[in-house]
C-alpha cells in the first residue's frame, strides 16, 4: 500500500538536483577538467604571420591523436595476447576512424597558401615533423621497427630515446596476431607457415571468422596509414615543391620514399593467393 506522502517524497527526490550533476557544489568545471588554461596557452607563435597559429594548432592536434592511437593500439595488442578478440576488433575499428580524421585534417592545412607558409617557415628550422617521437612509436608498435631512426633523430631527450628503445624491444601488433593464429591451432613459425594459415582462415571463415576479421582490421590500419602518408606528401609538394625539409631531410623526396612502406606485407600478398 502506497501513501500519498510517500509518493510525493519519491517524486521530490527524483526531481531534486543530483549531488553529482549540475553546478551546485561542483568540484570540476569544463575548463578545469580539460585544463584549458594550459592547453590554450601552448600555441606560442614565433612570428606575426596570420597562418602560424593554424600550423601550430594542426600539428598539436596531430600529436594528441597520436597519443590516442598509441593508447588504442597498445590495448588492441594486449587484447589479442589475452584472447579478447572482440575487444581487439572494437579498438581497431576506433583506430581506423581516428586515422580517417588524420587524413581529412590535411585539407585544413592546405587552406594555407605557399606564400603564407613562407612568411614563417624559415623560423621553424631545425624543427621538423620527422622528429615526431609519437609517430615513430606508432610505426614501431604497428610493426615497422627501424633502429636507424634513433641515430638519425637529433635533439632527442633521454626520455624520448628510452621510449623509442622500449618500442623496439616490445611486441608489435603483428606479434600479437601471430599469437592469435597459434591459439587457433594455426602454424605461425616463419612466413611460409603464416601464409598457409592465412589461406586456411580465408577459406574457412566459418571456423576462423575471428582470425579473418582481425586480419582485415590490421590490413585496414595499414591501408589508412598508407593513405595518410600519400596525402601528406602531396600536401608537402603543394606547399614547398622540391625544397628540403626544415629538419634537413629531402622534404617531399624523403616522404615519397616511405610510400611503399607496409606494416603487414603478408596480408597484402594474401590477395594474390586466394
Amino acid at each position: 500500500m502506497t501513501h500519498d506522502g510517500d509518493e510525493t517524497s519519491r517524486q521530490e527526490r527524483s526531481e531534486a538536483p543530483s549531488a553529482h550533476f549540475g553546478e551546485d557544489g561542483a568540484r570540476l568545471t569544463y575548463g578545469t577538467y580539460l585544463r584549458l588554461d594550459g592547453l590554450l596557452g601552448q600555441q606560442q607563435l614565433q612570428t606575426d604571420a596570420h597562418d602560424e597559429l593554424l600550423f601550430i594548432t594542426i600539428h598539436q592536434v596531430y600529436e594528441l591523436w597520436f597519443k590516442q592511437l598509441l593508447h588504442e593500439v597498445q590495448a588492441a595488442r594486449e587484447a589479442m595476447f589475452d584472447g579478447r578478440l572482440w575487444w581487439a576488433r572494437h579498438l581497431l575499428a576506433r583506430v581506423h576512424e581516428i586515422e580517417r580524421i588524420l587524413i581529412e585534417q590535411v585539407g585544413v592545412l592546405e587552406t594555407m597558401t605557399p606564400q603564407d607558409f613562407l612568411e614563417f617557415r624559415a623560423r621553424l628550422a631545425p624543427a621538423s615533423g620527422f622528429q615526431s617521437v609519437q609517430f615513430r612509436e606508432l610505426e614501431f608498435v604497428s610493426g615497422a621497427k627501424d633502429e636507424a631512426f634513433l641515430a638519425r633523430f637529433r635533439g632527442l631527450t633521454a626520455d624520448e630515446s628510452a621510449r623509442l628503445r622500449r618500442r623496439l624491444d616490445e611486441p608489435t601488433l603483428w606479434d600479437a596476431f601471430l599469437a592469435v593464429l597459434r591459439s587457433y591451432g594455426l602454424r605461425a613459425d616463419g612466413d611460409e607457415q603464416v601464409r598457409g594459415s592465412l589461406r586456411t582462415a580465408a577459406h574457412d571463415r566459418g571456423g576462423y571468422g575471428d582470425v579473418w576479421e582481425l586480419a582485415e582490421g590490421l590490413l585496414t590500419h595499414d591501408e589508412m596509414a598508407a593513405d595518410w602518408r600519400a596525402r601528406h606528401v602531396t600536401m608537402v609538394e603543394r606547399m614547398i615543391g622540391t625544397k628540403s625539409g626544415t629538419g634537413g631531410s629531402s622534404g617531399a623526396g624523403y616522404l615519397r620514399s616511405r610510400l611503399d612502406l607496409r606494416y603487414y606485407p603478408l596480408l597484402w600478398e594474401l590477395r594474390s593467393w586466394l
